[in-house]
């Protein structure tokens, strides 16, 4: 089958975006087309599949988000304000409430981020720091760490810990500890080191049905919360949170609510053959591209250097 799709990215989440509101598939089939147009060592590559689905109601529109192995995220914080801004093109709106696999989200656009870069706020929340919300059968302290954890439920899994240095290699094997869904938490989990430089958080995550990734806003998002529940930052106070991505802006409130303000890139328009049942794509046909947005987002990036 064909299929039109956008590639964007949020704070350096990069993901193929697809307007499905017309598309009649089911979940088997947009997991193949995950696992096909989400592979880096194919054609499109991604951190994931981003839809763009029919609201209710309720919401104005919806997203659900396929990981790289074909796995149905809860949500995706960095993905959602993409979507959210192809919701707002389509129906020529501002703002929105949008439905997510279990919960739902209140989006706007906002004031960029930096020149000629498309920014989205996204509120969330409250989120849980019941383990169980988060799917864990046990103690914190059962994890294959000495460190000291907060759980946190965006509603997607999350256990956030705070050290002076990131260690990737002590980072990688706790992710994929909890990537291998022992019974401590079957459901698996995101797992994120948070250096505090000054009032900034840096974040680096293991991400579940993705692995060691450049971005992933649940876990900023998480973070900030985290960050706030443990008296690292001021509660209600906005915080940057960087990422080797780039950067957004965050605020916990002492209710959980989670506000993220991030950009919402479109880097180009494509179509391309997909085989959903075998998982694999032919390479894209580029319709547009789009080098002005491309360009700002690196210009940003660069001025925080």
């Amino acid at each position: 089958m064909r299929l039109a799709f956008t590639k964007c990215h949020g704070s350096g989440n990069d993901f193929p975006l697809i307007d499905a509101r017309a598309l009649a598939l089911d979940d088997d089939a947009w997991a193949g087309i995950a696992r096909a147009l989400a592979d880096r060592n194919g054609p499109v590559g991604g951190d994931g599949l981003l839809l763009l689905v029919a609201g209710d109601d309720a919401h104005a529109f919806g997203m659900r988000m396929f990981n790289a192995d074909g796995s149905e995220a809860e949500t995706c914080l960095n993905g959602l304000r993409c979507v959210a801004r192809a919701g707002f093109e389509a129906l020529g709106i501002d703002s929105a409430r949008v439905k997510l696999k279990t919960s739902s989200a209140e989006v706007a656009r906002e004031a960029e981020l930096a020149p000629g870069v498309a920014t989205v706020r996204t509120v969330v929340g409250p989120a849980s720091t019941a383990l169980a919300d988060v799917g864990l059968r046990g103690a914190l302290t059962e994890l294959p760490s000495e460190r000291s954890f907060t759980a946190v439920a965006m509603p997607n899994p999350h256990l956030v810990t705070f050290v002076d240095r990131v260690d990737e290699a002590e980072l990688v094997a706790l992710g994929e500890f909890c990537e291998s869904a022992p019974p401590l938490i079957p459901g698996r989990a995101n797992v994120s080191f948070v250096e505090l430089r000054g009032a900034d958080l840096f974040v680096r995550t293991f991400e579940r049905g993705v692995g060691l990734t450049d971005s992933c806003g649940s876990a900023m998002a998480a973070s900030v919360l985290a960050a706030g529940l443990t008296g690292r930052v001021p509660l209600g106070a906005e915080v940057r949170v960087f990422n080797k991505g780039g950067l957004v802006r965050g605020r916990a409130s002492a209710d959980r609510v989670v506000t993220i303000s991030g950009n919402a890139t479109f880097l180009y328009d494509a179509s391309v053959e997909v085989d959903p049942a075998r998982g694999v794509a032919e390479v894209p046909v580029v319709h547009a591209r789009r080098e002005e947005e491309a360009r700002a987002w690196e210009a940003a990036v660069a001025a925080l250097a």
